[in-house]
């Protein structure tokens, strides 16, 4: 009888034994979400207030961590080398599929290297210029002799951003050449073509919309399938004739490789309630960025098919950075 019962002991334990994986009792310690930019822009504003209510809903802390440099490849790796316990997220975006082909040597694999939690939101990129131009649309600007558009500066966030690469994709597409002037970020090429140092300007949506709102800018043209109820007068690239040309800008939690899918069910869970909130909804769409969630296997088709997208822009064009 009593090694009967010792059996039926074993039997027990076994059954509540929690998982080796540590899921069952996750989170038990503060879980690192890293940004792969400098504080102050889109993704790192996102990740803290996904960071902060993720946090209370968990009953852990969630520190945010800014770790900028290498066109975001170096916060990025952090994330790709670290341990795939649940304890170590990267708010990422549209460059973790683009740097993948545009370096000779990327230090990490956008797709095995990583678990998708979930995309979080989107914001279109959008064609600008100083009223000083003569052209209103993005039409009116396919329409010019290539003699003048090549001398036109237009300013990105940096050589190999998406701002530069859906410039690509649209000069592939249409045989528009601008003189495109790199920039170390969104922020000062805005800047500049709010100043008329620049006349053109592409760049995702949020830093944008209060200039042309205010009209210091003009909106040629939007990468959306529809126009932007914030940007209702400005018409979409499939409008001026482009056809088949919609990108979003993209930003979305990924976990490091390896993270056991009940910790990636549970973040994805914990993350989409969040974006169902009233006030993050309202924080979100004052940053001109519109919430689309997606769960894990959609979010890791999209990477995929970013990858392969990108990778053609980068045959056809050329482009190769070290």
């Amino acid at each position: 009888m009593v090694k009967s019962m010792s059996g039926l002991g074993a039997v027990l334990a076994l059954c509540f034994t929690a998982p080796a994986d540590g899921s069952e009792s996750y989170p038990t310690k503060p879980i690192r979400l890293v940004v792969p930019y400098a504080p102050g822009g889109g993704s790192d504003t996102i990740a803290r207030v996904i960071g902060q209510k993720l946090g209370d809903r968990l009953g852990q802390t969630v520190v945010v961590d800014a770790r900028p440099g290498a066109a975001s490849m170096i916060g990025t790796e952090i994330v790709a080398r670290a341990r795939g316990d649940g304890y170590t997220l990267l708010l990422a975006d549209v460059p973790h599929a683009i740097n993948v082909v545009t370096y000779a040597k990327p230090t990490y694999d956008a797709v095995r290297d990583f678990s998708p939690v979930i995309r979080v939101a989107t914001a279109p990129q959008v064609l600008a210029a100083h009223p000083s131009l003569k052209v209103s649309s993005l039409k009116e600007l396919l329409a010019m002799p290539r003699a003048q558009t090549e001398t036109l500066a237009m300013g990105t966030s940096g050589q190999g951003s998406s701002p530069h690469m859906t410039y690509e994709l649209l000069r592939i597409k249409t045989g528009l050449v601008l003189n495109h002037v790199p920039y170390k970020g969104g922020g000062p090429a805005v800047a500049d073509a709010v100043a008329g140092q620049i006349p053109l300007v592409f760049n995702a949506s949020p830093p944008i919309v209060p200039f042309i709102k205010n009209n210091r800018i003009k909106g040629l043209g939007i990468t959306s399938a529809s126009r932007h109820p914030l940007l209702p007068d400005v018409p979409t690239f499939q409008e001026s004739g482009v056809k088949d040309f919609v990108v979003a800008h993209w930003y979305g939690v990924l976990a490091s490789g390896g993270t056991p899918p009940a910790i990636v069910k549970q973040l994805h869970q914990e993350i989409a309630r969040i974006l169902e909130l009233p006030d993050v909804q309202e924080r979100f769409a004052s940053l001109a960025i519109d919430i689309a969630p997606l769960g894990p296997d959609e979010f890791q088709k999209l990477i995929e098919s970013d990858v392969r997208r990108w990778k053609d822009v980068v045959v056809k064009s050329g482009i190769k950075l070290q």
